[in-house]
């Protein structure tokens, strides 16, 4: 486990010697808790659950560590019980963002300047804080205000967010020792800047680590941000906001300004000031933020950094040579685990005919035992989806299904927001691949299916290639090395995660650094080494030690 002693690396003296001694030091993901019954960690979770119900927390706007209650507030309910409301939060206007710009441009130099060990130290006391004292919490926040199950809200509000600001420091640490060649007349360094402006984050509700990672490791590489947490993750968003506060990041580091979409949009790509977009979301909005960002160029001071990551329509792609037990427990989790509304779930799969019926007879075996209900019972597999507007598009791609002559619901089909946005794990089988069932993104537990005749077993691969504009995550199934060499090579450019013989969810910090391209984004990869550069502006400084003599070239002798 990757641990620093907060005690000894506030020594001044020892700073430096043990700063670098992280960056060599390796480092583990989280420990995952299983909140067994009558577990710790599950007494102390069912505490922080209760001490949720019948609690609606008011969250400011925070700008220069000062709080503001605008009065202008909407409410983030209960997914899965719409009448109960769990957040009254605040909204930033046009005046306010423009004020919080001011205010974290007023602290960057300072924030900039200081030692990028002291920034990492930062964070990984976040991580601790996460790791222990308000991992109950964080879990809790993220069980009932985005309806994940237990599971899905251990790995991504604690163990995902620990890794990333764990992971992160480490990585920026050992991108700093990287070390130019020095020559005989001069000594070359280089030094990592933070971006000349602010950043904006806009971040998504579906994890809780993405909205923390999302501002924290712009700040942690020496950059000021205004952080537009979602709607609908507003209190994890709040209760990460505060775990940064206690860790120590200065008032007008980050800025916490909940904000009306366009308003946010609109104001800070009028900014000159902007210097980079950190978004996870639509593709329609990120597409609408980037024509904002090209129709303003001429007035910002910097080119703008655009990073994004939009979704996609990822795939499980079956040889009949693929183990069937792992490709009917994958496509279950990856499908239907937290209503299918992970960026990364599998929502088509190719099936060769001749295997699909005992595919689909261990799917639907399998389906039955899926239990939905309120995210905070320990039982239940999935609850409901996040709102009323997802809930309406998925309704409506599954009276598409229901009306299409292509189309046949095989399980599930059905959804109901009576009390929650609740809709059935769905599994549709199609006879026209292009249908635009296997091309949309839908996000949310409908899984199409086609069965294709299994001596087109290769052409399939570029059919899954060619079919969606998104190019995210994908999996191949097979025991024929042979298909999966081939496959690897022809899907190329299909997914930034790829995986063989597994699901095609579940990327984790450090192991699979995590995005894609084509509309699924720009492919920065958070989680791995590349991402922190990112957020960095390296300046090469060449110190010449040997007199400059002439200006002559020797070829110009006579």
């Amino acid at each position: 486990m990757f641990t620093v002693t907060l005690r000894i690396l506030r020594r001044a003296p020892r700073l430096k010697f043990h700063i670098q001694a992280m960056a060599t030091q390796s480092i583990q993901n989280e420990p995952l808790f299983d909140y067994t019954k009558d577990s710790p960690e599950r007494v102390k979770l069912e505490e922080a659950l209760k001490n949720l119900d019948g609690q609606c927390e008011e969250i400011p706007v925070v700008i220069g560590g000062e709080k503001i209650f605008t009065g202008n507030f909407r409410y983030q309910v209960l997914p899965y019980d719409h009448q109960t409301k769990i957040a009254k939060y605040h909204l930033a206007d046009k005046d306010l963002l423009n004020k919080a710009i001011e205010n974290a441009l007023s602290v960057r130099e300072a924030w900039d300047n200081r030692p990028l060990e002291e920034k990492a130290q930062i964070f990984l006391k976040a991580a601790n804080l996460l790791s222990t004292k308000y991992r109950p919490q964080i879990v809790a926040a993220t069980m009932k205000g985005q309806a994940k199950n237990v599971w899905q809200a251990e790995i991504d509000a604690a163990a995902e967010l620990i890794d990333f600001y764990r992971f992160n420091a480490k990585f920026a640490l050992e991108v700093v020792n990287y070390k130019p060649i020095d020559t005989q007349e001069s000594i070359n360094t280089m030094v990592y800047r933070g971006l000349e402006g602010f950043v904006a984050a806009v971040s998504p509700f579906n994890f809780t680590a993405i909205g923390g990672n999302l501002a924290g490791a712009p700040a942690m590489m020496g950059n000021v941000v205004l952080w537009k947490p979602s709607d609908t993750a507003m209190l994890a968003g709040w209760t990460v906001f505060k775990v940064l506060q206690e860790a120590g990041v200065p008032d007008g580091v980050i800025q916490f300004v909940p904000a009306d979409g366009p308003v946010f949009g609109d104001t800070i790509t009028a900014s000159p000031d902007l210097a980079a977009i950190n978004f996870t979301g639509s593709v329609k909005t990120f597409q609408h933020l980037w024509k904002q960002v090209g129709n303003n160029i001429q007035n910002y001071n910097t080119f703008p950094r655009l990073v994004g990551e939009c979704g996609g329509k990822n795939y499980h792609l079956v040889h009949p040579s693929a183990d069937i037990e792992s490709v009917v427990n994958g496509t279950i989790r990856s499908a239907f685990e937290y209503s299918g509304q992970k960026c990364s779930a599998a929502s088509r799969m190719y099936v060769p005919d001749t295997m699909w019926p005992q595919v689909k007879e261990r799917l639907l075996e399998e389906h039955k035992k899926i239990k939905m209900g309120p995210a905070d019972d320990f039982t239940v597999f999935m609850s409901a989806v996040i709102d009323d507007k997802s809930f309406g598009r998925i309704k409506a791609y599954l009276e598409h299904a229901k009306s299409s002559p292509n189309l046949n619901v095989v399980a599930g089909g059905n959804c109901d927001d009576s009390k929650g946005y609740f809709v059935d794990p769905t599994v549709i089988e199609t006879t026209n691949p292009d249908d635009k069932i296997m091309q949309e993104e839908i996000f949310g537990p409908v899984l199409a299916v086609y069965a294709y005749p299994e001596k087109d077993s290769k052409d399939i691969i570029q059919l899954v290639n060619k079919t969606s504009p998104f190019a995210l995550t994908g999996a191949v199934f097979a025991q024929d090395q042979t298909f999966i060499e081939e496959a690897s090579k022809a899907l190329r450019q299909s997914a930034g995660n790829f995986y063989i013989n597994d699901k095609c969810t579940g990327s984790v910090v450090g192991q699979q650094p995590f995005g894609g391209a084509r509309l699924s984004g720009t492919n920065d990869k958070a989680g791995g080494p590349h991402y922190c550069l990112k957020w960095a502006s390296p300046v090469a400084i060449k110190d010449t030690k040997v007199p400059l003599t002439q200006w002559k070239y020797p070829h110009m002798k006579e």
